[in-house]
């Protein structure tokens, strides 16, 4: 009889972390599915290049700056109850996407989308948490970071095929389905815990980190259209820079802040900082970008193109569990840079290939840009709790979440911005000088290449030709990714410089216990 109660129990939560996984699976389906569809609802919904921008950049906000506040009002009101508010919010937010009659709309509801993808992420991993201990929690969590690698490595296609036969609007549809399972399945079978020491959310940290966030992502994309001179964008970027200030004098003052400020006095927890920051740059950033110049310069069509992503995206599947075995004999800083460093000689193989050529040309150094983020990507969340005292554990989990998740968003901003203006630089290359409003067009039509809509910028620029609008996108490109290089060997220094030569925490006796610790913070595995 207890034998039977034990596997009754085992299968309970097994159902209960296949929900959990497919909840976490429809995020990133969500993400890359978006960003092939992007170009497709531009011809559909039309809206500004800047609004487009905003298909991506509105859910990345919202869910990145979130995070560790959902983590906090899971504790305080309910694991199970959070998981069902932000599971059945997403739902109905897909599936309103689905019937959006403008951009403008798809927008508002990408953002209260990531709001609760926010809550489901971070209640249904400290739902796990409750539900495993030790090798099985290992297990658990390393199923629920390889539903991330198959929601981004087969997202493209998926939307791609989606796309192709049944319209853009069919892969909310579909992203609400999977949701639909989740939901039934995980609901009813999961146990309802609370942190009983929980104080509540830091209502002011919140708010100013959110805000920080918004309006320094509002500037940098607003910034191609205005000008970085322009007195909106300005004004902007020194709110950011204020609310920035605010929320490091709300955090230092809080009893129990949202942030631990006190943690980045370790350098080896700084250092851990730059590994997502370092992956948003060498590889977040293309998941959004290549599907916008295969569908809109190159002119594939959307399952080329998700079929071509599955290079970049299916080493995060093999790569990380690969990597791990190998931190017995080298440490896992000196791997994470050895990681960038190929990760940067992909993206520069990348820059010297013709996107006209053969397919296979693409596929090698997209491969090798996927195998070297994938090894930093593997070790880093094990990283972000081994590097402070073990006490410290469970917050240290939930700052990495945050500048993991954020970070990817502000990279977009940052890497969409700098596309815009070296496509504007290259179209006034081209252009002939001494026409009226040449000035203004050419810089609409840089954001419209950016966006991928090169339908709308050869009717902005009519003197130019359609091969002269990819030339220029082309060459703009292929800047970025020196710009890319340049940050991913940046991040490879400063990698090696702060976690190659320290011991690692999880060496020292007692670490396994203090891994423990990442329980309810956890936001993504």
């Amino acid at each position: 009889m207890n034998t039977a109660t034990s596997h009754g129990e085992d299968g309970e939560k097994l159902l209960i972390l296949a929900a959990v996984c497919l909840a976490a699976l429809v995020l990133p389906l969500s993400f890359s599915g978006g960003a092939v569809a992007t170009p497709a609802i531009g011809r559909d919904l039309g809206g500004s290049a800047t609004m487009l921008t905003w298909v991506t950049n509105s859910f990345m906000l919202s869910f990145g700056s979130l995070l560790m506040a959902a983590g906090a009002l899971a504790d305080q009101f309910g694991r199970k109850r959070l998981f069902a508010f932000g599971l059945g919010g997403f739902i109905l937010t897909s599936f309103a996407m689905g019937f959006a009659p403008s951009t403008l709309w798809l927008d508002v509801l990408r953002a209260i989308q990531g709001v609760a993808a926010a809550a489901s992420l971070s209640s249904g991993a400290a739902s796990l948490a409750q539900e495993f201990d030790g090798h099985a929690r290992t297990r658990a969590f390393s199923m629920l970071g390889t539903s991330f690698g198959i929601g981004l490595a087969f997202g493209p296609l998926m939307a791609g095929v989606l796309i192709e036969h049944f319209g853009w609007r069919s892969i909310f549809f579909i992203i609400s389905a999977i949701g639909v399972l989740a939901f039934v399945f995980g609901i009813p079978r999961m146990r309802e815990t609370r942190d009983p020491g929980a104080t509540g959310l830091d209502y002011l940290g919140t708010i100013t980190f959110t805000a920080m966030l918004a309006l320094f992502t509002f500037g940098v994309i607003q910034a191609p259209e205005s000008g970085w001179g322009s007195t909106l964008v300005v004004t902007l970027l020194v709110l950011s820079a204020f609310m920035l200030g605010t929320f490091i004098v709300v955090e230092n003052r809080a009893k129990r802040p949202m942030l631990e400020l006190s943690l980045f006095r370790y350098p080896r927890f700084v250092g851990v900082q730059i590994l997502p920051v370092g992956t948003c740059y060498c590889y977040i950033v293309l998941v959004v970008m290549l599907p916008l110049r295969f569908i809109g310069a190159e002119g594939m069509s959307e399952i080329e193109a998700g079929l071509l992503m599955i290079a970049l995206s299916l080493p995060m599947l093999i790569v990380p569990l690969l990597v791990a075995s190998f931190t017995r004999w080298i440490s896992a800083g000196v791997l994470s840079g050895i990681g960038f460093l190929i990760a940067a000689a992909g993206l520069y193989w990348l820059s010297l290939i013709d996107f006209s050529a053969a397919k296979l040309a693409l596929i090698m150094p997209m491969l090798v840009i996927g195998i070297g983020a994938g090894m930093p990507w593997g070790l880093m969340d094990g990283l972000s709790v081994s590097v402070v005292p073990k006490e410290r554990a469970g917050m240290a989990a939930g700052i990495f979440s945050t500048t993991r998740v954020a970070g990817e968003g502000i990279a977009l901003a940052i890497a969409t911005a700098v596309l815009a203006a070296l496509a504007h630089t290259s179209l006034l290359r081209i252009m002939p000088e001494n026409v009226d409003g040449i000035a203004s067009r050419v810089s609409e039509a840089a954001q419209r290449i950016t966006a991928g809509d090169m339908a709308h910028a050869a009717e902005i620029l009519p003197e130019a030709t359609r091969h002269a609008l990819s030339t220029s996108y082309a060459d703009a490109f292929t800047s970025l990714l020196h710009v890319l290089i340049v940050i991913t060997l940046l991040s490879a220094v400063a990698t090696f410089a702060f976690l190659s030569h320290t011991p690692e925490q999880d060496d020292e006796p007692g670490a396994e216990a203090g891994a423990k610790k990442v329980t309810d913070t956890v936001a993504s595995a």
